[in-house]
């Protein structure tokens, strides 16, 4: 029988061991990301879609779903924008990711996140489908030229409607940037200064303007080839279904996983790392496939 001592240091060779694991997957994963900004921050977004007050419950889930995962991972998230719905979850949400490959990771998060649960909000308790969807841009750094005009911009101010404190609360603090020519809108409440959100809602604007700019020139390359890799709304990349199995599967993988509740508490790596690996097999990023 083993001594105290002995099972103490057996547990503790066991943790080194699936912790350098870990750290050897992960600098496997980093390897598959080879992008132009894969080492960036990443700024994530998360919108409410068809579902009502069940939407904006899930776009709340799916919020706490990465910061839970940064947290797990070791990346710093930072809340920017926080918009609470009126019964319940919010309407859109924005955070920085910072850490190294952060965008590499969460590059293959953005698209439609389908939900399938009984409904606390429906009294009968019946199975509801609801949508949000995720965008995540990388941040980009002040070497990258862009040129915004001022006159291009409608600023608006606002008092913050999250936590806080009384200070963030009582004062116009928050800043939204309107991009008039492209629609692009942007907003920050998280700092304690108006000047200080202005700041951070200009380095999300630049960068949704850069995305949306190379977006629109391989809109225009996939036209040529005869390819249409836009996602429609509906057509989701990713199922959480609650009820009446329980799964996790990835549209464009296959991967699939039946610990929902891991999953929403942060265990994402499993399906970026597959959606990292599928893209290197394939050269470009995998469509949905089922």
């Amino acid at each position: 029988m083993a001594s105290p001592d002995n099972a103490e240091e057996t547990a503790e060779v066991e943790n080194a061991y699936r912790d350098l694991l870990h750290v050897l997957e992960k600098a496997e994963t980093a390897s598959l990301m080879n992008g132009e900004f894969d080492q960036s921050a990443a700024i994530l977004t998360v919108h409410a879609g068809a579902g009502g007050v069940d939407a904006q419950d899930w776009a709340r889930m799916l919020t706490r779903m990465y910061l839970r995962w940064a947290e797990r991972e070791g990346f710093k998230a930072e809340m920017v924008e926080n918009s609470p719905a009126e019964e319940g979850g919010i309407h859109s949400a924005a955070m920085i990711i910072s850490g190294r490959f952060a965008f590499g990771w969460l590059s293959s998060e953005r698209g439609v996140h389908r939900l399938v649960r009984l409904s606390p909000f429906d009294a009968a308790h019946r199975r509801h489908t609801s949508f949000a969807k995720v965008d995540v841009v990388p941040e980009l750094s002040d070497e990258v030229a862009l040129d915004i005009r001022p006159e291009d911009l409608k600023v608006d101010t606002y008092r913050s409607q999250g936590a806080g404190g009384q200070h963030v609360n009582k004062t116009e603090s928050a800043i939204r940037i309107t991009h008039i020519p492209t629609g692009v809108v942007v907003a920050c409440q998280n700092e304690r200064s108006q000047h200080q959100n202005r700041e951070v809602a200009m380095r999300m604007l630049r960068s949704r303007l850069y995305a949306m700019q190379r977006e629109q020139r391989q809109s225009t390359l996939d036209s040529v080839r005869g390819e249409n890799r836009e996602a429609a709304w509906a057509n989701q990349i990713r199922n959480y279904v609650l009820q009446p199995y329980t799964m996790v599967k990835d549209r464009r993988t296959s991967q699939e996983c039946t610990n929902v509740q891991a999953v929403l508490d942060g265990d994402v790596s499993q399906f970026m790392t597959a959606w990292l690996e599928e893209r290197a097999r394939l050269g470009c990023e995998p469509q949905n496939i089922n």
